[in-house]
């Protein structure tokens, strides 16, 4: 898969666990676990809103694009 997530790295860098950053966020802790793990196949621009708000990031910083080789 082309597109890799690297939001444990930044989830580990602010110190904020999964649940707490799925409440903040105001989704479930499966649906914030699947992003997290990269097994989720869509994600809306609104979650990826607050997640960047809750974490204070960018959304590069969670999301990066690899080609295939």
């Amino acid at each position: 898969m082309p597109i890799i997530v690297r939001l444990d790295k930044v989830m580990a860098d602010r110190k904020i666990m999964l649940k707490d950053l799925a409440d903040e966020v105001g989704i479930s802790n499966v649906n914030l676990s699947k992003l997290k793990t990269g097994k989720a196949v869509a994600v809306r621009f609104s979650t990826l809103e607050a997640i960047c708000e809750a974490l204070d990031c960018q959304p590069g910083d969670i999301l990066e694009y690899k080609k295939e080789e």
